[in-house]
Protein backbone atom coordinates (compact mmCIF):
# COMPACT_ATOMS: atom_id res chain seq x y z
CA UNK A 1 0.00 0.00 0.00
CA UNK A 2 1.45 3.55 -1.04
CA UNK A 3 0.97 5.86 2.37
CA UNK A 4 3.54 8.46 1.50
CA UNK A 5 4.78 9.74 -2.35
CA UNK A 6 5.42 12.55 -4.35
CA UNK A 7 2.56 14.59 -6.14
CA UNK A 8 3.71 14.33 -10.23
CA UNK A 9 1.64 17.79 -11.08
CA UNK A 10 4.52 19.17 -8.42
CA UNK A 11 7.73 17.74 -8.59
CA UNK A 12 10.13 20.12 -10.20
CA UNK A 13 12.74 17.93 -10.78
CA UNK A 14 14.91 19.93 -7.79
CA UNK A 15 16.68 16.66 -6.20
CA UNK A 16 16.26 18.07 -2.45
CA UNK A 17 13.72 14.93 -1.63
CA UNK A 18 16.68 12.70 -3.16
CA UNK A 19 19.57 14.80 -0.87
CA UNK A 20 17.70 14.41 1.94
CA UNK A 21 16.89 10.51 1.39
CA UNK A 22 20.09 8.40 3.12
CA UNK A 23 19.17 5.45 1.88
CA UNK A 24 18.82 6.96 -1.87
CA UNK A 25 15.41 4.98 -1.98
CA UNK A 26 13.90 7.58 -4.63
CA UNK A 27 13.17 6.90 -8.07
CA UNK A 28 13.69 9.63 -10.51
CA UNK A 29 12.23 8.81 -13.74
CA UNK A 30 10.96 11.32 -16.46
CA UNK A 31 11.82 14.16 -13.95
CA UNK A 32 9.47 12.94 -11.22
CA UNK A 33 10.55 11.63 -8.02
CA UNK A 34 8.81 8.44 -6.49
CA UNK A 35 9.60 6.81 -3.20
CA UNK A 36 10.53 3.02 -3.84
CA UNK A 37 8.65 1.28 -0.60
CA UNK A 38 11.10 -1.83 -0.60
CA UNK A 39 13.71 0.19 -0.21
CA UNK A 40 12.08 2.97 1.80
CA UNK A 41 13.13 3.25 5.86
CA UNK A 42 9.76 5.43 6.45
CA UNK A 43 11.55 8.01 8.07
CA UNK A 44 9.79 11.10 5.85
CA UNK A 45 12.18 13.30 5.94
CA UNK A 46 11.52 13.82 1.86
CA UNK A 47 7.94 15.09 2.66
CA UNK A 48 9.39 17.58 4.66
CA UNK A 49 11.80 19.32 2.79
CA UNK A 50 10.16 19.50 -0.32
CA UNK A 51 10.19 23.03 -1.31
CA UNK A 52 7.16 22.21 -3.71
CA UNK A 53 5.16 20.86 -0.89
CA UNK A 54 4.35 17.90 -3.75
CA UNK A 55 4.09 15.20 -0.67
CA UNK A 56 0.99 12.98 -0.27
CA UNK A 57 0.23 11.07 2.87
CA UNK A 58 -2.48 8.46 3.39
CA UNK A 59 -5.17 10.20 5.57
CA UNK A 60 -6.73 8.22 7.78
CA UNK A 61 -9.27 11.16 8.82
CA UNK A 62 -12.18 9.66 6.72
CA UNK A 63 -12.10 6.56 8.42
CA UNK A 64 -11.56 8.22 11.91
CA UNK A 65 -14.88 10.48 11.22
CA UNK A 66 -16.66 7.53 10.54
CA UNK A 67 -15.81 5.65 13.38
CA UNK A 68 -16.73 8.56 15.68
CA UNK A 69 -19.70 9.41 13.35
CA UNK A 70 -21.42 4.96 13.74
CA UNK A 71 -20.35 5.28 18.32
CA UNK A 72 -17.81 3.14 17.92
CA UNK A 73 -15.65 3.40 20.99
CA UNK A 74 -13.23 5.60 19.32
CA UNK A 75 -10.03 5.96 21.24
CA UNK A 76 -7.04 8.13 20.68
CA UNK A 77 -3.54 7.06 22.42
CA UNK A 78 -1.48 10.43 22.25
CA UNK A 79 2.56 10.42 21.97
CA UNK A 80 4.48 11.63 24.70
CA UNK A 81 5.93 14.62 22.27
CA UNK A 82 2.39 16.21 22.27
CA UNK A 83 3.26 18.73 24.43
CA UNK A 84 5.81 20.27 22.25
CA UNK A 85 3.60 20.06 19.33
CA UNK A 86 0.46 22.34 20.06
CA UNK A 87 0.48 26.15 21.09
CA UNK A 88 -1.60 25.54 24.30
CA UNK A 89 -2.01 27.50 28.00
CA UNK A 90 -2.09 24.28 29.63
CA UNK A 91 -1.18 20.87 28.01
CA UNK A 92 -4.46 19.02 29.02
CA UNK A 93 -6.31 21.10 26.84
CA UNK A 94 -5.21 18.86 23.77
CA UNK A 95 -7.58 15.92 25.68
CA UNK A 96 -10.76 18.04 25.80
CA UNK A 97 -9.78 19.10 22.09
CA UNK A 98 -9.79 15.50 21.23
CA UNK A 99 -12.84 14.69 23.17
CA UNK A 100 -14.39 17.27 21.36
CA UNK A 101 -13.47 16.04 18.20
CA UNK A 102 -15.76 12.99 19.28
CA UNK A 103 -12.75 10.59 20.46
CA UNK A 104 -14.70 8.95 23.84
CA UNK A 105 -11.54 8.18 25.79
CA UNK A 106 -7.88 9.57 25.38
CA UNK A 107 -5.09 7.87 26.70
CA UNK A 108 -0.76 9.04 26.82
CA UNK A 109 0.81 6.46 24.84
CA UNK A 110 3.72 7.62 28.38
CA UNK A 111 2.13 4.21 29.28
CA UNK A 112 3.59 1.91 26.88
CA UNK A 113 6.59 3.87 27.07
CA UNK A 114 6.65 3.26 30.78
CA UNK A 115 6.30 -0.50 30.56
CA UNK A 116 8.65 -0.62 27.27
CA UNK A 117 11.63 0.80 29.11
CA UNK A 118 11.17 -1.47 32.18
CA UNK A 119 11.69 -4.30 29.77
CA UNK A 120 14.22 -2.96 28.12
CA UNK A 121 16.01 -2.60 31.38
CA UNK A 122 15.59 -6.52 32.07
CA UNK A 123 17.16 -6.60 28.18
CA UNK A 124 20.52 -5.08 29.23
CA UNK A 125 20.62 -6.57 32.49
CA UNK A 126 21.13 -10.00 31.28
CA UNK A 127 23.63 -8.82 28.89
CA UNK A 128 23.59 -11.82 26.46
CA UNK A 129 24.50 -10.11 23.17
CA UNK A 130 27.47 -7.99 22.35
CA UNK A 131 25.46 -4.84 21.61
CA UNK A 132 21.67 -3.63 21.99
CA UNK A 133 19.57 -1.80 19.72
CA UNK A 134 16.07 -0.74 21.18
CA UNK A 135 13.18 -1.06 18.87
CA UNK A 136 10.53 1.97 19.45
CA UNK A 137 11.67 4.02 16.24
CA UNK A 138 10.02 1.63 13.22
CA UNK A 139 11.91 4.06 10.74
CA UNK A 140 15.76 2.66 12.56
CA UNK A 141 13.85 -0.94 12.57
CA UNK A 142 12.95 -0.80 9.02
CA UNK A 143 16.82 0.45 8.23
CA UNK A 144 18.07 -2.37 10.17
CA UNK A 145 15.92 -5.06 8.45
CA UNK A 146 16.75 -4.14 4.88
CA UNK A 147 20.15 -2.47 4.89
CA UNK A 148 22.00 -4.32 8.06
CA UNK A 149 20.09 -7.79 8.05
CA UNK A 150 23.38 -9.19 10.23
CA UNK A 151 22.21 -6.60 13.34
CA UNK A 152 18.67 -7.84 13.53
CA UNK A 153 20.34 -9.85 16.18
CA UNK A 154 21.33 -7.07 18.18
CA UNK A 155 17.85 -5.84 18.31
CA UNK A 156 15.35 -5.72 21.11
CA UNK A 157 12.69 -8.04 20.19
CA UNK A 158 9.81 -5.84 21.72
CA UNK A 159 7.12 -3.66 20.33
CA UNK A 160 6.93 -0.20 20.78
CA UNK A 161 5.18 1.90 22.93
CA UNK A 162 2.32 2.44 20.52
CA UNK A 163 1.82 -1.19 19.66
CA UNK A 164 2.19 -1.90 23.90
CA UNK A 165 -0.44 0.77 24.43
CA UNK A 166 -2.79 -0.70 21.50
CA UNK A 167 -2.86 -4.53 23.22
CA UNK A 168 -3.59 -2.75 26.45
CA UNK A 169 -6.71 -0.69 25.06
CA UNK A 170 -8.15 -3.79 23.05
CA UNK A 171 -7.44 -6.09 26.57
CA UNK A 172 -9.56 -3.26 27.95
CA UNK A 173 -12.23 -2.24 25.39
CA UNK A 174 -12.63 -5.31 23.63
CA UNK A 175 -11.48 -6.05 19.53
CA UNK A 176 -14.60 -3.98 18.22
CA UNK A 177 -12.73 -0.54 19.97
CA UNK A 178 -11.67 1.92 17.37
CA UNK A 179 -7.84 2.91 18.41
CA UNK A 180 -6.36 5.82 16.73
CA UNK A 181 -2.49 6.91 17.42
CA UNK A 182 -2.07 10.53 17.76
CA UNK A 183 2.04 11.24 17.06
CA UNK A 184 4.29 13.02 15.28
CA UNK A 185 5.64 10.06 13.15
CA UNK A 186 4.37 8.68 9.54
CA UNK A 187 6.70 5.75 9.88
CA UNK A 188 4.00 5.05 12.26
CA UNK A 189 1.63 4.49 9.21
CA UNK A 190 3.61 1.74 8.29
CA UNK A 191 4.22 0.26 11.39
CA UNK A 192 0.42 -0.08 11.64
CA UNK A 193 -0.25 -1.86 8.98
CA UNK A 194 2.52 -4.39 9.41
CA UNK A 195 1.30 -8.05 8.88
CA UNK A 196 2.51 -8.70 12.56
CA UNK A 197 0.63 -5.81 14.29
CA UNK A 198 -2.89 -5.72 11.76
CA UNK A 199 -5.36 -5.12 14.11
CA UNK A 200 -3.61 -3.46 16.89
CA UNK A 201 -3.77 0.20 15.72
CA UNK A 202 -7.09 1.17 13.46
CA UNK A 203 -5.77 4.59 12.04
CA UNK A 204 -2.51 6.58 12.65
CA UNK A 205 -3.52 10.94 12.77
CA UNK A 206 -0.17 12.93 13.17
CA UNK A 207 -0.24 15.67 14.84
CA UNK A 208 -0.12 17.67 11.66
CA UNK A 209 -3.36 16.33 10.51
CA UNK A 210 -4.74 16.82 13.93
CA UNK A 211 -3.56 20.68 13.64
CA UNK A 212 -5.57 20.90 10.25
CA UNK A 213 -8.87 19.03 11.39
CA UNK A 214 -9.10 21.40 14.50
CA UNK A 215 -8.61 24.83 12.26
CA UNK A 216 -11.24 22.96 9.99
CA UNK A 217 -13.60 22.33 12.72
CA UNK A 218 -12.58 25.98 14.29
CA UNK A 219 -11.70 24.51 17.58
CA UNK A 220 -9.43 26.59 19.38
CA UNK A 221 -6.91 24.67 22.05
CA UNK A 222 -6.42 28.05 24.17
CA UNK A 223 -9.77 28.46 24.93
CA UNK A 224 -11.06 25.35 25.72
CA UNK A 225 -11.61 23.87 29.67
CA UNK A 226 -8.18 21.20 30.37
CA UNK A 227 -9.30 17.27 30.80
CA UNK A 228 -7.31 14.73 32.19
CA UNK A 229 -6.08 11.67 30.11
CA UNK A 230 -8.16 8.35 30.84
CA UNK A 231 -5.08 6.31 31.61
CA UNK A 232 -1.49 8.53 32.09
CA UNK A 233 1.93 7.05 31.90
CA UNK A 234 4.49 8.73 34.02
CA UNK A 235 8.09 10.35 34.37
CA UNK A 236 9.82 7.57 32.56
CA UNK A 237 7.24 7.17 30.29
CA UNK A 238 6.82 10.88 29.18
CA UNK A 239 10.32 11.58 28.93
CA UNK A 240 10.71 8.95 26.11
CA UNK A 241 10.72 11.39 23.24
CA UNK A 242 13.37 13.79 25.01
CA UNK A 243 17.30 12.64 23.85
CA UNK A 244 19.22 10.95 26.87
CA UNK A 245 16.08 10.14 28.97
CA UNK A 246 15.71 6.61 28.55
CA UNK A 247 17.10 4.95 31.84
CA UNK A 248 18.37 1.25 31.75
CA UNK A 249 19.28 1.71 35.16
CA UNK A 250 22.78 0.70 36.55
CA UNK A 251 23.22 -2.57 36.86
CA UNK A 252 24.20 -3.68 33.08
CA UNK A 253 27.36 -4.25 30.84
CA UNK A 254 26.46 -1.58 28.74
CA UNK A 255 27.11 2.07 27.78
CA UNK A 256 24.31 3.48 27.22
CA UNK A 257 24.14 5.36 23.64
CA UNK A 258 21.94 8.03 21.90
CA UNK A 259 22.18 8.11 18.04
CA UNK A 260 20.01 10.73 15.92
CA UNK A 261 19.31 10.95 12.66
CA UNK A 262 19.33 8.25 9.84
CA UNK A 263 22.74 9.09 8.96
CA UNK A 264 24.52 8.75 12.54
CA UNK A 265 22.62 5.82 13.01
CA UNK A 266 24.21 4.71 8.90
CA UNK A 267 27.88 5.27 10.57
CA UNK A 268 27.18 3.26 13.40
CA UNK A 269 25.81 0.44 12.10
CA UNK A 270 28.47 0.19 9.62
CA UNK A 271 30.92 0.01 12.28
CA UNK A 272 28.77 -2.34 14.28
CA UNK A 273 28.90 -4.69 10.93
CA UNK A 274 32.41 -4.43 10.90
CA UNK A 275 33.20 -5.71 13.88
CA UNK A 276 34.35 -2.38 15.00
CA UNK A 277 31.75 -1.43 18.26
CA UNK A 278 30.64 -3.86 21.31
CA UNK A 279 29.33 -3.09 24.68
CA UNK A 280 26.39 -0.66 23.55
CA UNK A 281 22.75 0.30 24.62
CA UNK A 282 21.93 1.88 21.65
CA UNK A 283 19.17 4.18 22.03
CA UNK A 284 17.94 5.10 18.19
CA UNK A 285 16.24 7.33 16.90
CA UNK A 286 15.45 8.14 12.88
CA UNK A 287 14.65 11.86 13.54
CA UNK A 288 17.86 14.42 15.20
CA UNK A 289 16.45 15.79 17.76
CA UNK A 290 14.47 12.80 18.37
CA UNK A 291 10.69 12.18 18.23
CA UNK A 292 10.11 16.19 19.10
CA UNK A 293 11.90 16.98 15.66
CA UNK A 294 9.25 14.31 14.17
CA UNK A 295 8.43 14.88 10.50
CA UNK A 296 4.52 15.10 11.26
CA UNK A 297 4.54 17.72 13.44
CA UNK A 298 2.69 20.91 12.56
CA UNK A 299 4.20 22.74 10.00
CA UNK A 300 4.64 26.51 11.86
CA UNK A 301 7.45 28.60 12.61
CA UNK A 302 7.84 26.83 16.33
CA UNK A 303 11.96 26.20 16.79
CA UNK A 304 13.21 22.48 17.80
CA UNK A 305 14.33 23.87 21.22
CA UNK A 306 10.99 25.42 22.10
CA UNK A 307 9.36 22.30 21.48
CA UNK A 308 11.82 20.08 23.75
CA UNK A 309 11.35 23.06 26.40
CA UNK A 310 7.36 22.52 26.37
CA UNK A 311 7.71 18.66 26.51
CA UNK A 312 10.62 19.23 29.78
CA UNK A 313 7.87 21.74 31.13
CA UNK A 314 4.83 19.12 30.55
CA UNK A 315 7.05 16.07 32.27
CA UNK A 316 7.67 18.47 35.58
CA UNK A 317 4.29 19.35 36.03
CA UNK A 318 2.87 16.18 35.55
CA UNK A 319 5.80 14.00 38.02
CA UNK A 320 3.56 14.47 40.85
CA UNK A 321 1.07 12.27 39.33
CA UNK A 322 3.31 9.56 38.09
CA UNK A 323 2.06 6.49 37.85
CA UNK A 324 3.76 2.44 37.60
CA UNK A 325 2.90 0.71 35.14
CA UNK A 326 -0.20 -1.86 35.78
CA UNK A 327 1.63 -5.00 36.25
CA UNK A 328 -1.40 -7.17 36.49
CA UNK A 329 -2.68 -5.83 33.18
CA UNK A 330 0.62 -6.80 31.39
CA UNK A 331 0.80 -10.13 32.86
CA UNK A 332 -1.03 -11.34 30.34
CA UNK A 333 0.01 -9.73 26.95
CA UNK A 334 2.83 -10.45 25.16
CA UNK A 335 5.15 -7.03 23.95
CA UNK A 336 7.65 -9.37 22.19
CA UNK A 337 8.28 -8.86 18.50
CA UNK A 338 10.07 -10.73 15.45
CA UNK A 339 12.10 -8.93 12.91
CA UNK A 340 12.57 -10.20 9.87
CA UNK A 341 15.47 -9.82 7.32
CA UNK A 342 13.55 -7.51 4.47
CA UNK A 343 16.78 -6.45 2.47
CA UNK A 344 16.76 -6.87 -0.95
CA UNK A 345 19.19 -8.02 -3.40
CA UNK A 346 21.14 -5.63 -5.12
CA UNK A 347 23.87 -5.88 -7.81
CA UNK A 348 27.27 -4.08 -7.79
CA UNK A 349 28.36 -2.73 -11.42
CA UNK A 350 31.67 -3.71 -12.91
CA UNK A 351 33.90 -0.67 -13.07
CA UNK A 352 33.69 -1.02 -16.91
CA UNK A 353 29.91 -0.49 -16.69
CA UNK A 354 30.77 2.53 -14.22
CA UNK A 355 32.95 3.99 -16.45
CA UNK A 356 30.71 3.62 -19.60
CA UNK A 357 27.86 5.72 -17.73
CA UNK A 358 30.26 8.59 -16.70
CA UNK A 359 31.23 9.08 -20.08
CA UNK A 360 27.49 9.24 -20.86
CA UNK A 361 27.41 11.98 -17.98
CA UNK A 362 30.14 14.35 -19.70
CA UNK A 363 32.71 12.15 -17.21
CA UNK A 364 35.57 11.82 -19.68
CA UNK A 365 37.93 11.49 -17.12
CA UNK A 366 39.21 11.75 -13.63
CA UNK A 367 38.79 15.47 -13.15
CA UNK A 368 35.26 15.65 -14.69
CA UNK A 369 34.00 13.68 -11.77
CA UNK A 370 33.00 16.84 -9.67
CA UNK A 371 30.96 14.76 -6.47
CA UNK A 372 29.02 17.56 -6.16
CA UNK A 373 26.10 16.23 -4.65
CA UNK A 374 23.51 18.22 -6.43
CA UNK A 375 21.95 15.62 -7.91
CA UNK A 376 21.46 13.53 -4.57
CA UNK A 377 24.26 11.16 -4.54
CA UNK A 378 27.42 11.75 -2.92
CA UNK A 379 29.43 10.66 -6.10
CA UNK A 380 29.39 10.74 -9.55
CA UNK A 381 29.98 6.75 -9.35
CA UNK A 382 27.24 6.35 -6.51
CA UNK A 383 24.76 8.18 -9.56
CA UNK A 384 26.57 5.85 -12.45
CA UNK A 385 25.49 2.74 -9.90
CA UNK A 386 21.72 4.54 -9.73
CA UNK A 387 21.47 4.55 -13.33
CA UNK A 388 22.19 1.23 -14.09
CA UNK A 389 19.72 0.12 -11.26
CA UNK A 390 17.23 2.16 -12.42
CA UNK A 391 17.24 4.80 -9.58
CA UNK A 392 18.16 7.86 -11.99
CA UNK A 393 18.72 9.29 -15.26
CA UNK A 394 21.58 10.28 -17.04
CA UNK A 395 20.52 14.12 -17.38
CA UNK A 396 19.85 14.56 -13.29
CA UNK A 397 23.72 16.04 -13.44
CA UNK A 398 23.37 19.58 -13.76
CA UNK A 399 26.98 20.00 -14.83
CA UNK A 400 25.88 17.77 -17.80
CA UNK A 401 22.91 19.64 -18.59
CA UNK A 402 24.66 22.96 -18.09
CA UNK A 403 27.67 21.95 -20.39
CA UNK A 404 25.45 20.40 -22.89
CA UNK A 405 23.24 23.25 -23.55
CA UNK A 406 25.96 25.49 -23.30
CA UNK A 407 27.87 23.50 -26.24
CA UNK A 408 24.89 24.70 -28.19
CA UNK A 409 24.27 27.55 -27.29
CA UNK A 410 27.68 28.32 -28.00
CA UNK A 411 27.49 26.84 -31.33
CA UNK A 412 25.05 28.53 -32.38
CA UNK A 413 26.52 31.86 -31.34
CA UNK A 414 29.71 31.39 -32.40
CA UNK A 415 28.46 29.94 -36.24
CA UNK A 416 25.50 31.72 -36.59
CA UNK A 417 25.92 33.93 -40.12
CA UNK A 418 23.38 36.11 -37.82
CA UNK A 419 24.81 38.97 -35.67
CA UNK A 420 23.89 38.16 -32.20
CA UNK A 421 24.53 40.55 -29.53
CA UNK A 422 23.37 41.33 -26.02
CA UNK A 423 23.10 44.87 -24.23
CA UNK A 424 22.44 45.42 -20.50
CA UNK A 425 19.94 47.84 -19.27
CA UNK A 426 22.02 50.81 -20.08
CA UNK A 427 22.72 49.61 -23.48
CA UNK A 428 26.43 48.49 -22.81
CA UNK A 429 27.85 45.37 -25.13
CA UNK A 430 27.99 42.43 -23.11
CA UNK A 431 28.29 39.64 -25.51
CA UNK A 432 29.50 40.04 -29.47
CA UNK A 433 29.02 37.11 -32.03
CA UNK A 434 31.87 36.91 -34.63
CA UNK A 435 28.93 37.61 -36.80
CA UNK A 436 28.57 41.13 -35.10
CA UNK A 437 32.56 41.93 -35.37
CA UNK A 438 32.07 41.27 -39.08
CA UNK A 439 28.63 43.44 -39.90
CA UNK A 440 30.52 45.92 -37.59
CA UNK A 441 33.68 45.87 -38.24
CA UNK A 442 34.44 46.09 -34.70
CA UNK A 443 36.47 43.27 -32.30
CA UNK A 444 34.69 42.02 -29.13
CA UNK A 445 37.15 43.37 -26.67
CA UNK A 446 36.89 47.01 -28.32
CA UNK A 447 33.24 47.56 -27.83
CA UNK A 448 32.32 45.47 -24.50
CA UNK A 449 30.88 47.56 -21.63
CA UNK A 450 30.62 50.42 -24.00
CA UNK A 451 27.16 51.86 -25.79
CA UNK A 452 25.70 50.29 -28.71
CA UNK A 453 25.01 54.05 -29.86
CA UNK A 454 28.67 53.70 -30.78
CA UNK A 455 27.74 51.31 -33.79
CA UNK A 456 23.97 51.87 -34.47
CA UNK A 457 21.06 53.99 -33.54
CA UNK A 458 19.81 53.09 -30.34
CA UNK A 459 16.55 54.38 -29.88
CA UNK A 460 14.66 51.27 -30.81
CA UNK A 461 16.22 49.84 -27.65
CA UNK A 462 14.96 52.46 -25.80
CA UNK A 463 11.45 52.15 -27.00
CA UNK A 464 11.51 48.24 -26.62
CA UNK A 465 12.26 49.04 -23.07
CA UNK A 466 9.65 51.13 -22.35
CA UNK A 467 6.97 49.96 -23.99
CA UNK A 468 8.02 45.87 -23.45
CA UNK A 469 7.35 45.52 -26.90
CA UNK A 470 10.10 43.26 -28.91
CA UNK A 471 10.81 44.48 -31.99
CA UNK A 472 10.47 41.81 -34.61
CA UNK A 473 11.96 42.11 -38.49
CA UNK A 474 12.79 45.50 -38.44
CA UNK A 475 14.44 46.99 -41.81
CA UNK A 476 17.25 49.00 -41.54
CA UNK A 477 19.65 50.69 -43.73
CA UNK A 478 23.18 51.42 -42.83
CA UNK A 479 24.03 53.65 -45.64
CA UNK A 480 27.85 53.84 -44.83
CA UNK A 481 28.30 50.28 -44.91
CA UNK A 482 25.85 49.67 -48.10
CA UNK A 483 24.06 47.42 -45.40
CA UNK A 484 20.51 46.28 -45.00
CA UNK A 485 19.55 44.44 -42.29
CA UNK A 486 16.40 42.76 -40.39
CA UNK A 487 16.51 43.96 -36.50
CA UNK A 488 15.16 41.95 -33.93
CA UNK A 489 15.22 42.97 -30.64
CA UNK A 490 14.05 40.87 -27.29
CA UNK A 491 14.11 42.52 -23.61
CA UNK A 492 14.36 40.15 -21.34
CA UNK A 493 13.23 42.30 -18.31
CA UNK A 494 13.86 39.41 -15.56
CA UNK A 495 17.41 39.83 -16.80
CA UNK A 496 17.62 43.03 -16.95
CA UNK A 497 19.26 42.20 -20.59
CA UNK A 498 18.92 43.07 -24.28
CA UNK A 499 18.91 40.37 -27.06
CA UNK A 500 19.45 41.45 -30.35
CA UNK A 501 20.25 39.71 -33.53
CA UNK A 502 20.44 41.28 -37.03
CA UNK A 503 20.23 39.41 -40.63
CA UNK A 504 22.30 40.82 -43.13
CA UNK A 505 19.46 40.64 -45.90
CA UNK A 506 22.10 43.19 -48.19
CA UNK A 507 22.48 41.21 -50.94
CA UNK A 508 18.86 39.49 -51.38
CA UNK A 509 17.84 43.42 -51.18
CA UNK A 510 20.17 43.88 -54.30
CA UNK A 511 19.14 40.75 -56.07
CA UNK A 512 15.72 42.54 -55.65
CA UNK A 513 16.67 45.54 -57.00
CA UNK A 514 18.49 43.87 -60.25
CA UNK A 515 15.25 41.35 -60.78
CA UNK A 516 12.96 44.59 -60.31
CA UNK A 517 15.72 46.65 -63.35
CA UNK A 518 15.32 43.67 -65.64
CA UNK A 519 11.89 43.43 -65.16
CA UNK A 520 11.71 46.82 -66.17
CA UNK A 521 13.59 46.32 -68.64
CA UNK A 522 12.13 42.74 -70.10
CA UNK A 523 8.56 44.77 -69.74
CA UNK A 524 10.23 48.16 -72.08
CA UNK A 525 11.82 46.12 -74.49
CA UNK A 526 8.42 43.78 -74.77
CA UNK A 527 6.16 47.39 -74.87
CA UNK A 528 8.50 48.65 -78.18
CA UNK A 529 8.41 44.89 -79.55
CA UNK A 530 4.46 46.02 -79.23
CA UNK A 531 4.58 49.16 -80.61
CA UNK A 532 6.77 48.13 -83.63
CA UNK A 533 4.55 45.07 -84.72
CA UNK A 534 1.13 47.55 -84.39
CA UNK A 535 3.54 49.76 -86.72
CA UNK A 536 3.85 47.02 -89.29
CA UNK A 537 0.69 45.86 -89.11
CA UNK A 538 -1.10 49.29 -89.74
CA UNK A 539 1.77 49.64 -92.45
CA UNK A 540 0.09 46.03 -93.63
CA UNK A 541 -3.33 47.17 -93.20
CA UNK A 542 -2.52 50.55 -95.63
CA UNK A 543 -1.06 48.92 -98.21
CA UNK A 544 -3.76 46.38 -98.31
CA UNK A 545 -5.94 49.21 -98.43
CA UNK A 546 -4.41 50.66 -101.29
CA UNK A 547 -4.33 47.48 -103.55
CA UNK A 548 -7.88 45.89 -102.79
CA UNK A 549 -8.86 49.33 -103.88
CA UNK A 550 -6.93 49.83 -107.37
CA UNK A 551 -7.76 45.64 -107.55
CA UNK A 552 -11.69 46.76 -107.16
CA UNK A 553 -11.68 49.67 -110.07
CA UNK A 554 -10.09 47.67 -112.75
CA UNK A 555 -12.13 44.77 -111.67
CA UNK A 556 -14.89 47.38 -112.16
CA UNK A 557 -13.42 48.56 -115.66
CA UNK A 558 -12.99 44.75 -116.39
CA UNK A 559 -16.77 44.19 -115.35
CA UNK A 560 -18.04 47.02 -117.83
CA UNK A 561 -15.66 46.14 -120.73
CA UNK A 562 -17.44 42.22 -120.43
CA UNK A 563 -21.11 44.04 -120.37
CA UNK A 564 -20.31 46.24 -123.58
CA UNK A 565 -18.81 42.93 -125.20
CA UNK A 566 -22.13 41.38 -124.66
CA UNK A 567 -24.26 43.93 -125.75
CA UNK A 568 -22.86 44.69 -128.87
CA UNK A 569 -23.10 40.79 -129.58
CA UNK A 570 -26.54 40.69 -129.25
Amino acid sequence: MELINFSKANCRSCYKCLRSCPVKAIRIKNDQARIVEDRCVACGQCLVVCPQNARHIKSDLDSIKYSIKSGKNTIAIVAPSFSGAFDMKDELQLVAALKKLGFKFVEEVALGAEIITDLYKNAAKKGELKNLITTSCPSVNYLVQIYYPELIKYMIPLDSPMLVNGKLIREKYGEDAFITFVGPCTAKKFESIDEENKGIIDAVLTFDELHKWLDDEQIDLSSLASDNFDESGSTPGRQFPVLGKLDIGNNTIYDPTVVDGIDSCIKLFDSMEKGEIEGLFIEALACRGGCIAGPAMPKDESDYFVRQKKVKSYIRKQSKNAKIALKPITSSLDFSKKFEDLSFEKETASDEEIVKVLKKMGKLDKSDELNCGVCGYNTCREKAQAVLDGMAEINMCIHYIRNKAESISNLVFESSPNAIFTLDEDLLVKDFNPSSERIFSTKLEDIKDKPICMLMDDSSFSKVKETKENVIANRIHFEDKDLVLLENIIYMEKQGMFLCILTDITTEEKNKAELALMKTKTLDAAQSVIEKQMRVAQEIASLLGETTAETKVILTKLKAIAVKEVSDTK
